[in-house]
């Protein structure tokens, strides 16, 4: 799993790095404004992958719980939704990046 969130890293630092040095040939207020679409989709991605590995573990373990009582029910919901929380930060992050 980590192999993976790295190799992520490293290719969405190499795209990075290729608009930096396209740049100059651009302009700066054009390439100013990729930079924000292009933190704006990282803010989004990384919350909602956040959120799911989130909502995975914590669906896991809920229904686990419930299958020995289910009384727990009630008790595990709001969890799911405080990881689910995290995707919506995200997109509000997203938003504030896209119209600042």
């Amino acid at each position: 799993m980590s192999r993976k969130i790295v190799l992520l890293t490293v290719c969405l630092l190499a795209a990075g790095a290729g608009m930096a040095f396209a740049a100059d040939a651009v302009g700066a207020e054009s390439s100013m404004i990729h930079w924000k679409w292009i933190s704006a989709a990282v803010s989004v991605g990384v919350s909602c992958v956040a959120g799911g590995i989130a909502v995975g573990q914590i669906g896991a373990a809920a229904m686990g719980a419930m299958s020995e009582n289910p009384e727990l029910a009630g008790k595990a919901l709001p969890y799911i939704g405080l990881a689910e929380g995290i995707c919506l930060w995200g997109f509000l992050v997203a938003l504030l990046i896209l119209f600042s």
